[in-house]
């Protein structure tokens, strides 16, 4: 996935109201851009650090960017755009890079499913039946760690997903918790217990259940990012 228009390089003053990030650009242009992530952002921002951003050329947008990249205080890359997410793990769906899951003769977005009435991100059409698959974008990252952990704030959605799942392959259809790391320089992924163990408890149930989980991680630079290579599971 190339970003087009390119990417424009500028710094962190501050984020706030979960969805705004006040930005200097290197022109020295101060800007008001949207931060399209509803998490914490643990380990993944400082003000200062330096950013990449997306300009909207719609006159009719009330904000001129969004967030795209942004440099850890750990040195790492992040793309901290979770609406990327879905499209990265598509694009490496149908170049084959997700080799687990290769070889689907069709493939849906956003498809109901379950009984808690839940919103699954793909379901993949097979000769032997379906695959529900649930996606998450994951970048929190630690200092002196190459595991990443998901979530970085408690996620009661995130847990129903896990149930619907799990709800899945006990009636035998095969279904896959992926992870999408977004996050450079990352060997493994966890989940984070010391943020929401009722998530980490669910994690284990759906596994133990039969929930395929399974980690890619993802090559950034600020020209364009991809799915290269699949990543540890520590559960």
């Amino acid at each position: 996935m190339r970003f087009d228009p390119p990417l424009e390089e500028g710094c962190l003053l501050r984020r706030y109201k979960r969805f705004l990030a006040d930005i200097e650009t290197a022109g020295g242009e101060q800007l008001t851009i949207h931060c399209p992530n509803t998490g914490s952002m643990l380990n993944c921002m400082s003000e200062g650090c330096r950013v990449w951003f997306s300009r909207s050329q719609d006159p009719k947008r009330k904000l001129p960017g969004t967030w795209e990249l942004g440099e850890t205080p750990h040195g790492r890359l992040a793309c901290i755009n979770t609406a990327r997410a879905n499209a990265l793990v598509e694009e490496a769906l149908c170049d084959g890079v997700i080799t687990e899951l290769a070889g689907f003769t069709g493939l849906r977005r956003e498809v109901r499913f379950g009984e808690e009435n839940s919103r699954a991100d793909f379901r993949l059409e097979f000769s032997t039946g379906p695959v529900w698959i649930e996606v998450k974008s994951v970048t929190l990252g630690f200092a002196d760690s190459a595991v990443a952990a998901f979530p970085d704030a408690r996620t009661e959605r995130g847990t129903r997903h896990l149930r619907e799942l799990a709800a899945q392959t006990r009636a035998g259809v095969r279904a896959v918790q992926l992870y999408c790391v977004n996050l450079s320089g990352i060997e493994a992924v966890r989940a984070a217990q010391e943020i929401d163990p009722a998530y980490a408890a669910g994690l284990r149930e759906a596994w133990e259940a039969g929930v395929e989980v399974l980690a890619y991680g993802a090559e950034i630079t600020p020209e364009a990012i991809r799915l290269v290579r699949r990543l540890d599971v520590v559960l």
